[in-house]
C-alpha cells in the first residue's frame, strides 16, 4: 500500500530493538525456527528411505528414479524461495510464513499417499516432492525476514545462527524416526510414516504461528502505520506481561520513511549490483562456499563409510547422528559470540578454522591413519565450527539488504547457493567411485578446504560489523526519505506520525537515498 505523498516519522525500529528478551521471543523463535528443523528432517528422511523405495515390497522404483526425487525437491526449493520471497516482500511476512508451511505440509503429506510406481504415480510423486520443496524454500525467505525484523538487535546474531543450526536437530529426529519405522515396520508402511513426520510437526507449529504478529517494520515501511502500531503494542504488552520493564524511546531515534509501492526483482537487481555490489559479492561467496562444503561432504558421507571404511549400511545412520550432533552444537555454543566478539571476526574465524581442519583431516584420511570412528570424530570437530559459519551466511544475507527487498534477497542468494552446491554430490560421488582410490577424494577434500578458506578471506575483506546495530543503521531502507535529525514528539500510543514531505526528494534509481546507504566510504561498518 503506497502512502501518497506522506513521509512517516517512526519509532518502530527503536521500540523493537530496545525490548528485553521475553517468553514472546522464545515462542516466536520456536514457531519460526522449525523451518530449519523441517528441512533437516525432510532431507534425512528422503535419504534414509531411498533404498526402501527401490524394494518391490514398497514402490519398486529404480535407483535413477529415486535419485531424481532429490533433484526435483531441490528445484522446488529454488522456485519456492524466488516465488514466495517476492510475495513476502509484497504481502507481508506473516501471511507467507503461514502459507509456506501449509504448502510444505500438503506436499510432504501427499508424498506418503503415493500408491504405485507406474508413470502416473511417478509423476504424482515428483509433483508432491516439488511442492514440498517449494514450501521449504519459501519458508527461508519469509521466516528469516520475520526473525531479523522482530528480534532485538543485540540478540539477532545468536538467534539467526541458532535457528539455522536447528537443521541438524531435524536431521537427528529424521534419522531416529526412520531407523524405527524402517527396521520395525513393513517396507511399504515405514517409508510412508517417515514422510509424515514433518507434516505432523508442521500441523502443531501452524497453531503456534497463528498467534504471531506481522513484522511492524514491514508494515511501517509500507505506510501501514496504524497496523504497525497495533503489532508493536501487542508485542510490548506480551513483554510486560512477563514482568519486564520497558524503557522509553527518545524521540530523536525516529526514522523518516516515504512509503512507496512494492519493489520487485528489478529493484533488487539495482540494489545488488549498483548500490551494494561488495555486499552482494560477500553474500554470494559465503552462501556458495558453505553450500558446496555441505553438499559435498554430507550427501556423500554414507558412501565414505560404506565403500571406504566398510561400515554396514544398516549401521551408517548411527555415525550420521554423531555427525549431526557436532553440527547442532556448534551454532548453539558459538552463536552468542557473533553478537559479542563480532560478525567479521567470528565468520572469518569459523570459515578459516573449519577449512584448515578439513585440510588436516584430508591428509590423515589419505595416509590411512583414520578409521570410521576417528573420521567421524574429526568431522564432528570440523563441522562444529563449519556449522556456525554456514549459519552465519544466512544471517549475513538477511541483515545486509534493505527491508523492502529483504525476502527477495534471501531467496536469490539461497537459489544461487543451491544451484552451485548441487554440483558437490555429483563431483564427490564420482571421486569416491568404488572407494579404491583415496587420492582423488583427498584432492576433493583439499578443494573444499580451499573454498572455505576463500570464504574467510572474502569476509575479512568485505565483512560488515553489524553486531548490536539496528537493521536500519546497518542498511538504510529504500523508503528512507531522510535521516531523522530533528526532535519528534511521539504522541502516547502512536508508532508514527505523518509530516510534510521533505523539500528535496531522493531520485536514486533503486528508490532510496544516497550517501550513508551505499557501499563504500559512506556505509558504516
Amino acid at each position: 500500500m503506497a502512502s501518497g505523498g506522506r513521509t512517516i516519522r517512526s519509532l518502530i525500529p527503536a521500540r523493537v530493538d530496545r525490548l528485553p528478551w521475553s517468553p514472546f521471543h522464545t515462542r516466536m523463535v520456536i514457531a519460526l525456527g522449525t523451518a530449519w528443523v523441517l528441512e533437516g528432517l525432510e532431507i534425512t528422511v528422503a535419504s534414509a528411505v531411498a533404498g526402501t523405495l527401490t524394494e518391490s515390497a514398497a514402490l519398486g522404483m529404480s535407483s535413477t528414479q529415486v535419485g531424481a526425487l532429490a533433484t526435483v525437491y531441490l528445484v522446488g526449493e529454488v522456485v519456492g524461495a524466488l516465488v514466495f520471497g517476492s510475495l513476502a516482500d509484497r504481502m507481508g511476512r506473516r501471511k507467507l510464513f503461514m502459507v509456506t508451511l501449509g504448502v510444505y505440509l500438503a506436499g510432504s503429506g501427499l508424498t506418503a499417499l503415493t500408491l504405485g510406481s507406474g508413470v502416473g504415480w511417478l509423476v504424482y510423486m515428483y509433483g508432491t516432492r516439488f511442492i514440498a520443496g517449494m514450501g521449504i524454500g519459501g519458508e527461508y525467505s519469509a521466516m528469516h525476514s520475520a526473525i531479523d525484523e522482530l528480534i532485538p538487535a543485540r540478540y539477532r546474531g545468536r538467534v539467526d545462527i541458532g535457528i539455522s543450526g536447528a537443521y541438524w536437530g531435524g536431521a537427528i529426529l529424521g534419522t531416529l524416526g526412520t531407523l524405527l519405522f524402517l527396521n520395525e515396520l513393513p517396507a511399504n508402511v515405514g517409508w510412508r510414516l517417515g514422510f509424515l513426520l514433518g507434516p505432523v510437526l508442521a500441523v502443531v507449529i501452524l497453531f503456534v504461528r497463528r498467534h504471531l504478529p506481522e513484522s511492524p517494520r514491514w508494515q511501517v515501511m509500507h505506510g501501514r502505520e496504524d497496523e504497525a502500531e497495533a503489532s508493536i503494542s501487542f508485542i510490548e504488552r506480551e513483554v510486560r506481561r512477563a514482568g519486564k520493564e520497558l524503557e522509553d524511546v527518545p524521540a530523536d531515534r525516529a526514522i523518516a520513511i516515504h512509503p512507496t509501492a512494492h519493489r520487485g526483482y528489478l529493484t533488487l537487481v539495482r540494489v545488488l549490483f549498483a548500490r551494494y555490489p561488495s555486499r552482494s559479492v560477500l553474500g554470494a561467496s559465503l552462501m556458495v562456499t558453505q553450500s558446496f562444503l555441505y553438499n559435498a561432504i554430507f550427501f556423500t558421507y554414507t558412501l565414505v563409510l560404506t565403500k571406504i571404511y566398510g561400515i554396514a549400511a544398516s549401521a551408517a545412520p548411527w555415525y550420521l547422528i554423531a555427525f549431526a550432533v557436532g553440527n547442532l552444537t556448534g551454532p548453539l555454543v558459538l552463536g552468542p559470540l557473533f553478537d559479542t566478539v563480532g560478525r567479521r571476526k567470528m565468520i572469518s574465524g569459523t570459515y578459516l578454522l573449519s577449512g584448515l581442519l578439513l585440510a588436516l583431516s584430508a591428509w590423515l584420511f589419505y595416509t590411512g591413519v583414520l578409521n570410521a570412528a576417528t573420521q567421524t570424530v574429526l568431522w564432528c570437530v570440523i563441522f562444529f565450527f563449519a556449522s556456525a559459519g554456514a549459519s552465519s551466511a544466512y544471517l549475513t544475507v538477511s541483515e545486509l539488504f534493505p527491508v523492502e527487498v529483504r525476502a527477495q534477497a534471501i531467496a536469490v542468494f539461497f537459489a544461487i547457493a543451491q544451484s552451485v552446491g548441487a554440483l558437490g554430490p555429483v563431483l564427490y560421488g564420482a571421486l569416491i567411485g568404488d572407494g579404491a582410490d583415496r587420492g582423488r577424494l583427498f584432492l576433493g577434500y583439499l578443494l573444499a578446504a580451499l573454498v572455505m578458506c576463500g570464504g574467510a578471506f572474502v569476509e575479512l575483506t568485505l565483512g560488515v560489523d553489524a553486531e548490536g546495530r539496528s537493521l536500519e543503521d546497518v542498511t538504510t531502507p529504500l523508503s528512507s526519505a531522510r535521516k531523522a535529525g530533528t526532535k519528534v514528539s511521539e504522541s502516547p500510543g502512536l508508532a508514527a506520525q505523518s509530516v510534510q514531505p521533505p523539500a528535496a526528494r531522493h531520485s536514486d534509481g533503486a528508490g532510496g537515498t544516497g550517501g550513508p546507504g551505499r557501499d563504500g566510504p559512506g556505509e558504516k561498518g
